[in-house]
């Protein structure tokens, strides 16, 4: 079963218009929902032991 309401609410959160969501074909959907590859963001800690040990001068 195809979770319609999901994916329009999530449509709607990116800003697609209902012309637009209903215009995507199922590969663009999951390219626009899918999850980016890669690391996970820096986190905050992180980003401070960084400038605690190379401050800028």
């Amino acid at each position: 079963m195809t979770p319609w309401g999901e994916m329009i609410r999530t449509g709607a959160r990116l800003g697609l218009a209902p012309e637009g969501f209903w215009r995507l074909s199922l590969r663009e959907w999951r390219m626009l929902t899918a999850r980016p590859e890669g690391p996970a963001p820096m986190r905050r800690d992180d980003l401070m032991r960084m400038v605690e040990a190379w401050p800028d001068d």
